[in-house]
């Protein structure tokens, strides 16, 4: 399979993060160019496929915005005001439209991590 996909887990909760918003961008330079809004699923997934796929997955810089203060409000945690952890970005480069991109994210309230995974 080739594309770009991601997986969100909550490992404060130890279990995917469902409901939790992404946006993928495509970097000009510092510019960013929305190219789609999704929600991860129950488990923790994207629904429909990879997030690029075909023609839209070319060589670039992009950069993926998880949305984890709305997640763990929603998720009912006691944050600071404003949240230590809001909108987290992950800037990456696609260099080989031949290859599978997988960009998953360990997520809890204070600390995140993230790989290039398979």
């Amino acid at each position: 399979m080739t594309g770009l996909t991601t997986h969100v887990l909550d490992t404060a909760l130890g279990k995917p993060a469902e409901g939790l918003r992404i946006q993928l961008m495509r970097m000009n330079g510092e510019e960013a160019e929305l190219i789609t809004t999704v929600f991860t699923n129950a488990d923790g997934r994207v629904d429909g496929g990879p997030l690029l796929q075909g023609e839209n997955f070319q060589i670039g810089q992009y950069e993926l915005l998880f949305h984890a203060g709305d997640y763990l409000k929603a998720q009912g945690i006691a944050l600071t005001e404003p949240p230590f952890l809001d909108v987290i970005p992950i800037r990456f480069g696609i260099s080989d439209v031949t290859a599978h991109y997988h960009v998953p994210l360990l997520l809890s309230p204070y600390g995140y991590s993230t790989y290039r995974g398979s």
